[in-house]
Parts: structure tokens; sequence; C-alpha cells
């Protein structure tokens, strides 16, 4: 018997038994579509931090206190680091040590809520310089101004605040100088900014900035920096000045050997290869997780098979009265489970694609974020491949009991 004899039998024994065929490649479709799904997901949520990340400019460059985290468990210790000082700041800002920078910032995060005659918002709230992140961000305030280093050296008690801040506190109302309150302080508003959204890890509508100085003494009590952010000359200025920041940082800290670091310096491109890393490990998990539902869809596709040999035992005996060998018959099973599992892999590509798909439109059209539809090509290829396989394992023990019936002893089966 052909290899064509074989798929035309398989397939007539498919659509003999439609609703039970459809019920066998259930558990298929499902762990590949969730694949697929998880997937395009995590491709489109690389994207959208990547174009993020880009928005901070190849020239930026991110000193972070701890030791460099190299697993999830790492990261609760390095937010906890208190290794950036004052003195590392202002020895970052001698062109003497690091010529090659030509702004800096230090960041500090602050918890907390802000208030105004009663109305209370929970908004983003950072103490910097100014000018260096609105440079950076390419956003000036609507009305107001901000605040200099005469205000930082001042420690003066004045805010920045993003529109939706002001919309939430103020509602309609005019925010410039009022005072908000923040950890029980008072800050005058002196800038409000134009509506411009998510730029890198900032909702710069959600956001609230005052000098650091203020911040450190007046809200944290702390005589150290959450990070430090440079802006290289160039992009092609970044490694050198990347090496001078180390340097820098090791003398002020007495430090010798690199590996006994209390600090870690991040890139853009250092950021890029972390999110892919992490968004690779994170989607390969997932995906194993979701595993299992093919495997539990294989074991389906065994009982579903094993349950077809059963009824077709008479079938079974006559053809091999007929002459067909055991290796015809273990064909043809194996054809039935292979095309079965391989039809599921079409319909869960086709599937997943559609969700895939919706998903990115309702995160775009709704969430308001700008997600890109991305479906990888690889993620099809493994979706058929895989169903393929799941068809072949799967369906080996059943084909096999079928190939080894005796004839007569079928062809006796009531």
């Amino acid at each position: 018997m052909t290899i064509k004899d074989s798929i035309q039998i398989a397939l007539k024994g498919l659509e003999t038994n439609r609703s039970r065929s459809f019920l066998a490649i259930l558990g298929i479709v499902i762990g590949i579509t969730a694949i697929i799904l998880m997937m395009s997901i995590g491709q489109g949520a690389e994207s959208l931090i990547l174009r993020q990340i880009g928005g901070l400019g190849a020239e930026t460059i991110v000193v972070r206190p701890g030791k460099e985290p190299t697993g999830p468990t790492d990261v609760g210790e390095t937010l906890l680091a208190t290794s950036l000082k004052i003195k590392d700041y202002q020895a970052l800002q001698k062109k003497s040590n690091v010529p090659g920078v030509v702004e800096i910032t230090p960041v500090l995060l602050i918890p907390g809520s802000v208030s105004f005659e009663g109305e209370t918002y929970r908004p983003t709230i950072i103490g910097s310089k100014a000018d260096f992140f609105l440079e950076v961000f390419d956003v000036y305030p609507k009305v107001g101004v901000v605040f200099d280093e005469v205000d930082i050296s001042q420690n003066a008690s004045v805010a920045i605040i993003g529109s939706k801040v002001a919309e939430e506190l103020f509602g309609g109302g005019e925010a410039l100088g009022e005072q908000i309150s923040i950890k029980g302080r008072k800050f005058r508003v002196i800038g409000v900014l134009p509506p411009k959204g998510q730029v890198v890890f900032f909702d710069l509508n959600d956001l609230v900035m005052i000098p650091y100085t203020t911040a450190q003494t007046y809200l944290l009590g702390i005589d150290y920096f959450h990070e430090i952010i440079l802006k290289a000359e160039s992009a092609g200025a970044v490694l050198r000045t990347v090496s001078d920041v180390e340097t820098t940082l090791r003398e002020s800290h007495g430090i010798e050997n690199a590996k006994d670091d209390d600090f870690f310096v991040v890139t853009q491109q250092g950021l890029v290869e972390q999110i892919q890393v992490i968004i690779g490990a994170l989607t390969a998990f997932l995906s194993s997780v979701v595993a299992i539902a093919l495997v539990v869809g294989g074991i389906g596709v065994m009982n579903i098979m094993l349950v077809s040999v059963t009824e077709r035992t008479r079938e079974i005996g006559l053809r091999k009265a007929l002459g067909a060998t055991e290796k015809d018959i273990m064909m043809q099973f194996l054809f039935e489970s292979t095309i079965l599992t391989a039809i599921g892999g079409v319909i869960a590509v086709l599937l997943g694609a559609t969700l895939s798909f919706l998903a990115s439109l309702v995160l775009t059209v709704v969430v308001g974020i700008t997600w890109s539809f991305a479906l990888p090509i690889n993620a099809i290829f493994l979706g058929l491949i895989v169903s393929g396989l799941v068809g072949l394992i799967f369906g080996l023990y059943p084909a096999r009991k079928a190939a080894k019936k005796s004839p007569i002893e079928a062809l006796r089966y009531e």
C-alpha cells in the first residue's frame, strides 16, 4: 500500500467521526493557541519597552547602587542599596574625572500621595534636576517655569506637575502658584506640563517633580540617591564615558577590584539586552507551563485513537485478511493521529493570530498603549511542528496496538 492510499484511508476515517476528531484535538488547539498568544504578546511587550527606552537617547547612561542583579532575587537588594552618595555625584560632575559628560542629574523616587484642599492623588513623585529631565523627554511647561540651580541649592519647596495631576487636584482651575502637600510639606506649583503621555518608564501626565535636595532633606531624610543619570556628548563617546564613570566611582569608594563594585552602570544597549533576556525568559517559562496542556491534549488524542482502534477491530481484521500488512495498519493509524493534530495546529495558529491581533487592538484603542501587533514566524512553525510531533508520538502506541491485532480474532470481534 502506498503512502497516498494510507493518507486517503486516514482522512476517510477522520471524516467519518468528525465530532470525536474535534474533541480529540481540542487540547492541542488550546495549548498551541496559548503558546502563540504568549509569544506574540511577549514580542509586542518587548517592542513597546524598547521604543520607550529609545526615548532616552543612545547617549544616556544610568548609574545604580548595589551589585548588578543577576536574577530576580537580586532586584530587592539593589532597590535597598545606599552606595550612591553626594560625594559620588560631585565627583562625576567634575570634567577632569568624566570629560565626556554634558549633563548629569541624581534621581530620587518618592513614595506617597499629593493633596490639595481635600483632594488627594497618588502620582509618580521624583526628585531631580528639572532641566535635565525635561530636555531629555523634550517637554517644557505649558504654563510657568522650571526650577533651577538656585532652587536646588536653597532646598526650595517648589514643584512641576503633569497635566493629569493638575486635572485631578484642581479640576479645570488654575494650578500655577497653588500650594500642594507632599508628605505633610507644602510645595508651590511653578510649572504645569502639557499632555505628553508615557515616555520611557514615566507617564509625564502623572508626574510630580521637585528639587532632589528638597526631597533628600525634607521628605526622605537620606544622604544617598536611587540612581544618577548622565548624558554623554555623543553615542560614540558612551563606552569611554562609562569607563571614566566606573574609574571615578571606584576611586570614590576605595575599590581596587571591579568584582567588588557596589554600583553598576547601565547604558541603553545594556537596558535593551536586559529587557530582551527578562522577556525571553518569562515567555519561555509561561510557554513551558502552557505546554502541559499539549501533554494533556496528546493523552486525549491517544485515548481517542485507542477507542477508534477498538471500534474498528473488524475493519482491521478485514483489511489484514485482504492482505494488509502490520506496517500498512500502523501507517494508517499514525497518519490519522498526525493529520488530526496537524489540523489542530493549523486551527490553533489561525486562532492565536486572531486573538493576538484583537489583544493589540484592545490595548491600543481601549487602554491607550501604542501596542504593535507581532506574530513571530518561529511561533507559527513551532505550533505546526509541535502539533505534528504530538500526533506522531501519542499516536504511536494505538497504531502499534492496531497493527498487532490478529486478523482471525479481529474478524470475530463483536
